[in-house]
């Protein structure tokens, strides 16, 4: 084999390794889409809080499961864990996130609704002795 033909196997190979890596650290279009979905998951809670259309049940239903779309757009577009990176621990470390979120968020909801029911009640002043 020539030097030429050489050379150039070892371009495309480059060629092939420079998309590769470049796709598993992201893209400019990857980040943008990445931020623009952050923004929405965002700005529609924070809408949702200061307008009050709904019910505050409902309000809260909605921010967390906005809140959870929020933080698998940051592991997809920010942290690039998809099925292929890492040999598939990325998709381990994604399922072990979405159980860890689960377990903190009911929790957090069973705490809270515990503890509203439980507290004593309002004490009238103009009753007191």
């Amino acid at each position: 084999m020539s030097a030429a033909g050489h050379g150039q196997g070892n371009t495309a190979a480059h060629d092939h390794a420079d998309h590769l890596n470049e796709e598993a650290h992201g893209s400019r279009k990857g980040y943008w889409a990445g931020f623009a979905l952050s923004v929405v998951l965002t700005a529609v809670p924070f809408w949702l809080v200061m307008t009050r259309p709904l019910t505050a049940q409902a309000t809260a239903m909605i921010i967390m499961g906005f809140a959870a779309v929020q933080m698998i757009v940051h592991m997809i577009f920010f942290l690039h864990m998809n099925r292929r990176a890492e040999g598939g621990w990325s998709m381990m470390a994604l399922l072990f996130t979405i159980v860890v979120v689960v377990i903190s968020l009911s929790g957090s909801l069973w705490v809270m609704y515990h503890m509203n029911e439980n507290m004593m009640p309002a004490m009238d002043m103009s009753q007191a002795g």
